[in-house]
């Protein structure tokens, strides 16, 4: 078999765990549990989940999408964030191959995925997972900067202004967003993961994905108003899905311009 197929299968198989343990990590750290212990359980009966009930995809499948013990069902968001993460994971081995970018790309999208999870259930972004996530992409910079005798300056500081300027600028649509709208328009944890969006992506990319992640999210919030009376809406999943695209695309400013030039 191909060893190209070979180290994919690999990097999407170690995604779905991954993303198994990413679903912990979303539910655990918002209702300040640990993420060790206690070992996965049912949340209804407490009936501690067996090894084959912990197959990433596969046991939601072989066990009916419910509970071994007690039937209560098991919502499809486990398995479909455990397939995204697999997926996203083989994207970036295809985009970057072995590589500092895929590791940095695996972090980043490690991120995305567990606010994302988190802000959906929760409306809450932990800062706990932007600090070590921010934290590790720092660390392969600076490893990507020795190894590959690249300047401290472009190699590091850079990408962490890239992240502070993303920060201020979020900061300051909030800021008159609050003033315009006389209520909090957007939460914290948005204009934190936007740090680590421009960390990652680069100033210009992040300014690019608020108006993508604006775009999608429009009509969601039109329908949210119509149907509960307001536009209460988590951003992080949509910041998160258009970071991905423009990570995994290596979508640049140069390419934008030159399509709307074209």
């Amino acid at each position: 078999m191909n060893i190209e197929v070979i180290n994919g299968v690999m990097v999407f198989i170690i995604g779905l765990v991954f993303g198994s343990f990413y679903n912990v990590v979303a539910y655990r750290v918002p209702n300040n549990m640990s993420i060790v212990f206690p070992a996965s359980h049912c949340p209804k009966c407490n009936h501690k989940l067996k090894f084959y009930e912990l197959i990433p995809v596969l046991s939601y499948i072989f066990l009916g999408g419910k509970c071994k013990v007690c039937k209560e069902r098991i919502s499809i968001f486990y398995p479909f964030f455990e397939l995204l993460t697999g997926v996203l994971f083989l994207l970036a081995y295809l985009v970057f191959g072995f590589s500092f970018k895929f590791l940095i790309a695996l972090i980043f999208i490690s991120i995305l995925i567990i606010v994302s999870i988190s802000d959906i259930k929760y409306y809450i972004i932990p800062d706990e997972v932007l600090i070590v996530g921010s934290i590790s992409i720092i660390v392969v910079y600076i490893i990507n900067s020795l190894v590959n005798d690249i300047s401290l300056f472009n190699g590091v500081l850079m990408p962490i202004l890239n992240g502070a300027a993303s920060f201020a600028l979020l900061y300051l649509f909030k800021f008159f967003g609050d003033l315009l709208f006389q209520k909090e328009s957007m939460g914290g944890g948005d204009i934190k993961l936007l740090f680590v969006i421009g960390l990652t992506l680069g100033f210009d990319m992040a300014i690019v994905d608020i108006f993508i992640a604006a775009f999608m999210a429009l009509p969601f919030s039109v329908i949210s108003l119509i149907k509960n009376n307001n536009n209460i809406l988590p951003f992080g999943p949509y910041l998160s899905l258009a970071a991905a695209i423009i990570l995994l695309t290596n979508l640049n400013l140069d390419m934008i311009l030159n399509f709307f030039i074209a």
